[in-house]
């Protein structure tokens, strides 16, 4: 049946892309203003170990989050804060994790890009790359043999890590099961400080997807409407049974691999190219041109994003940090900790402010 033109029922899917646009610029300056703070925050000696912004990437991120729903996996890497927020994480927990707060996901004893809530489907990273695949690949089994049926795993990565021997066996394996799986690649030219010239041969990475007999979809990762379109479609052929999607998205990665790095090395021919604009101005260019938003509007936001993240960080700076007296020093993967009825990990997320100083 031919759909018609200017019906009711395109009406309301103009206006769910709408509000799904503004809450996705909503979540991308929210990471971006909070990531700023992060910099600065390293730059005055406040946070120990490596600060790795997403700036550039946040419109890629917060649409895969934003395409999944409760009871599916997420798996997001170090500048994936705008997919983290959108996917649930309270801000308060970013910076407290960044900031070693005793309060904080990870109680101020490990690294700041680890956090996780598995109970929730959000997991905690593994550093090695392309190791997180095949964790999204057992959560989705997991799901299987419980009979669980239409989820989804979103894993994200970098096109650098594509060149590991985990990201082949657990793409491999991931094919052959025919499990939903997502893959996000932010293609962001340099893997550290190897270009990509020097990673991969092939054209376009979404080429490989042909050799594991999957599907591929490529997307300009800096068109923030682009990439919701491309995920909730990648995703909705995933949820479908369509068998694992390989997303790649092409931008450019606008900072040092972490705040530690001036970046040097990179070509500054790549940011007169497409792939080189930054997708939040363009973002905002976007709902003003669709009248989405008001000039009025994207200025009252970015005052309240940026008094909220004043304020968050304010909060946690006056947090309790780690006291070895207190803790008990056990992995977090352990049983006791994650299913204790009393444990730190097994209450919801808004009674854990409760918890004594």
């Amino acid at each position: 049946m031919l759909r018609e033109t200017g019906s009711a029922k395109d009406a309301l899917a103009d206006t769910s892309f709408q509000n799904l646009c503004r809450r996705a610029y909503r979540f991308m300056l929210l990471a971006r203003v909070a990531e700023d703070k992060l910099a600065s925050l390293y730059r005055a000696g406040k946070i120990h170990g490596g600060v790795f912004l997403g700036r550039g990437q946040e419109a890629l991120s917060v649409a895969g989050a934003l395409a999944l729903r409760e009871g599916d996996v997420y798996a997001p890497l170090i500048r994936d804060a705008a997919g983290r927020l959108a996917f649930g994480e309270p801000l308060v927990d970013l910076f407290r994790t960044y900031l070693g707060s005793r309060l904080g996901p990870m109680r101020g004893r490990d690294g700041n890009v680890h956090r996780g809530y598995p109970r929730q489907g959000y997991l905690a990273m593994i550093s090695h790359l392309g190791a997180m695949i095949s964790v999204v690949n057992g959560a989705l089994f997991a799901k299987r043999y419980r009979g669980r049926t239409g989820m989804v795993g979103l894993a994200c990565l970098g096109e650098g890590g594509t060149s590991t021997g985990a990201f082949h066996e657990a793409v491999n394996q991931a094919a052959v099961e025919r499990l939903p799986l997502v893959l996000v690649i932010a293609n962001n030219q340099y893997a550290y400080s190897t270009p990509t010239s020097r990673q991969f041969a092939c054209k376009d990475l979404a080429d490989r997807a042909i050799g594991y007999g999957i599907e591929a979809h490529r997307v300009d990762g800096t068109d923030l409407m682009a990439c919701l379109e491309c995920l909730q479609e990648a995703v909705g052929r995933a949820r479908a049974g369509g068998g694992p999607q390989m997303v790649v998205a092409r931008l450019l990665r606008l900072a040092g691999h972490g705040e530690h790095d001036d970046a040097t090395y990179m070509d500054p021919r790549l940011r007169e190219m497409p792939f080189g604009r930054d997708c939040l101005p363009v973002a905002e260019q976007q709902l003003l041109e669709r009248g989405y938003a008001t000039p009025e509007e994207l200025a009252q936001w970015r005052r309240e994003v940026q008094e909220e993240v004043d304020t968050t960080v304010a909060r946690v700076q006056q947090e309790p940090a780690p006291d070895p007296r207190l803790e008990d020093w056990r992995a977090l993967a352990t049983a006791h900790l994650v299913e204790a009825p009393h444990g730190w990990e097994s209450l919801p997320l808004h009674q854990r402010d409760a918890l004594p100083a």
